[in-house]
């Protein structure tokens, strides 16, 4: 027995070295949710001086915003598709009153003053007081309208659910098909410009799961049968393609459809995969740099280049190739989205995407961040760290970016790195000096929350709102979507533990959507842990 003796001690030095190691990685942790946390609050403080910036600039008599610094009008293809609705995001974060007082007001105003056919909005002039042309133009106002929808009110309505915006957009897209102009053999089309059908590839496919209405579907489909069944297939038979911003809709939104009848049309989905996979293939053979980034225009058929500038939405066009891999798990498209991810940290820190232009950091950010959110490749990762820093350089004191409508690209880029730094957790009411930041790991949570002074609130955590909003099969990437990092399921319990080890409470993922009641000393921190219960 005397030769055993060596056990105990041996045991006790194993738990003790154990504990210690799960003791450095829980405060490793702890330490990156707090570096985190820095990040998500400068990105939360830029947002909301970009939205005061911005408000200052407003028409002293509607209220809205206009187009740019010098342009005295606001227009739906710009004021409000890329930067009214990232103002309203941005508020729903940072200041409750403005979002649900102002930012509302904003949204009748606009409604009342700028309908023009129907509710589809035309371009309003400030100094007439009246619309800018004497006749309304039926394509440019669907242009507008179609851009409205897909850049601005669809991804508001991705995060924030049913709301007045949500009605507004299917307002403005029932009476944009109501008046679909352009006959084919499939039923008419609002339009024969690529963008334009390419984003209402990508709103009617979201938009069926959304309302489960078959009329969306119908639609999408008279649209994917145009392109996909007929002479006018992007690779096969136009002769310019695009796959930067302004043409590179088209190639994401025909993958959407694709999921979507995956799921509904089976049938379809047969006739659709030869086409989809020749598109996707002849894309890949043609149409990318040795870093597997997109160049802006080629010629798909000749296999030559009209415009030999890296797209600085390749994460836009790439978001359809994965779309497709996980469909047909089909893997060159996963390998396509890989390589791009591996190989920006190395090529393009501080890249001049279209000529330094903060919407081009923008869109390039978030090309690698959507996609990170299903691939996590590391250097991906510190590559984004790098270039929001960048982007944010471009901030001017006054909180305007540029003083254009691209400026809401920077709101928008800029929270959803925040809630990646979250995690997807946020807290009412936000202040400048409460620092919350997380870490997932291995499913748990890691949470750090500071106050330089008392601050009491709720504390709010995501959801997967591909299932609880849109009601989609499956959360495939889709352009300008804010990713879903750490959520909770309505009917699960979770625990939330603080970093000693004791349970401050059971909650249900429906109480911790809600929110949970927190306070927060004058310089205090709390290390919260949050597990799902099985």
């Amino acid at each position: 027995m005397n030769g055993r003796n060596w056990i105990i001690p041996l045991l006790i030095i194993i738990v003790f070295i154990s504990f210690c190691c799960t003791f450095d990685v829980k405060s490793n942790l702890f330490q990156k949710a707090g570096m985190n946390g820095v990040a998500a609050n400068e990105s939360f403080q830029r947002c909301d001086d970009y939205v005061h910036g911005w408000l200052n600039l407003a028409d002293p008599e509607t209220g809205l915003i206009p187009r740019n610094t010098k342009d005295q009008f606001w227009n739906a293809k710009d004021s409000a598709a890329d930067n009214y609705p990232f103002m309203v995001l941005t508020t729903s974060f940072t200041d409750r009153a403005l979002f649900e007082g102002k930012m509302r007001e904003m949204l009748e105003t606009e409604i009342r003053l700028t309908s023009r056919i129907n509710s589809l909005p035309d371009t309003y002039d400030f100094s007439k007081r009246d619309f800018q042309t004497e006749e309304p133009n039926l394509g440019s106002i669907i242009f507008g309208s179609s851009e409205y929808i897909k850049d601005g009110l669809l991804p508001l309505t991705e995060w924030i659910g049913s709301s007045p915006w949500s009605a507004r957009m299917i307002s403005i897209l029932d009476d944009m098909w109501s008046l679909a102009p352009v006959e084919t053999p499939y039923g008419n089309i609002v339009s024969n410009n690529v963008e334009v059908n390419g984003e209402m590839l990508q709103v009617l496919s979201r938009v069926y799961w959304m309302t489960g209405d078959s009329k969306y579907l119908e639609w999408a489909v008279r649209l994917g049968d145009y392109y996909l069944l007929d002479k006018f297939h992007p690779t096969r038979d136009l002769t310019q393609l695009r796959l930067r911003d302004h043409g590179c809709e088209i190639v994401s939104g025909l993958c959407e459809l694709y999921a979507v009848v995956n799921f509904a049309m089976p049938a379809r989905k047969k006739e659709y995969q030869e086409p989809v996979h020749m598109m996707l293939d002849r894309i890949l053979e043609v149409g990318r740099n040795e870093h597997g980034l997109f160049y802006d225009i080629i010629d798909p058929v000749a296999g030559t280049l009209i415009r030999a500038r890296i797209a600085d939405t390749w994460g836009y066009t790439l978001n359809g190739f994965y779309t497709v891999y996980l469909i047909d798990k089909k893997e060159a498209y996963l390998a396509a989205t890989l390589k791009a991810l591996s190989t920006v940290n190395d090529n393009y820190r501080n890249y001049k995407w279209e000529g330094e232009s903060s919407d081009g950091y923008a869109d390039s950010i978030e090309s690698a961040l959507n996609l990170y959110n299903r691939e996590p490749v590391e250097s991906a990762a510190r590559w984004i760290d790098s270039e929001i820093k960048v982007m944010w350089s471009k901030q001017q004191e006054d909180g305007v970016i540029e003083g254009w409508h691209g400026d809401g690209n920077f709101a928008r880029t800029s929270i959803m790195y925040a809630l990646w730094k979250t995690q997807g957790t946020s807290i009412r009411p936000w202040r400048e000096d409460v620092i919350l930041g997380a870490v997932e790991k291995d499913q748990e949570l890691y949470l750090y929350i500071k106050a330089e002074k008392d601050w009491s609130g709720k504390l709010i955590f995501d959801q997967p709102r591909h299932k609880t909003i849109l009601k989609l099969p499956i959360d495939w990437p889709r352009i300008n979507q804010f990713p879903e990092w750490f959520t909770v399921s309505a009917g699960d319990r979770y625990s939330v533990d603080l970093n000693s080890g004791e349970t401050l409470n059971l909650y249900t993922g429906k109480q911790l959507r809600e929110g949970i009641e927190l306070t927060i000393g004058a310089g205090e921190e709390k290390q919260l842990v949050i597990r799902k219960k099985q």
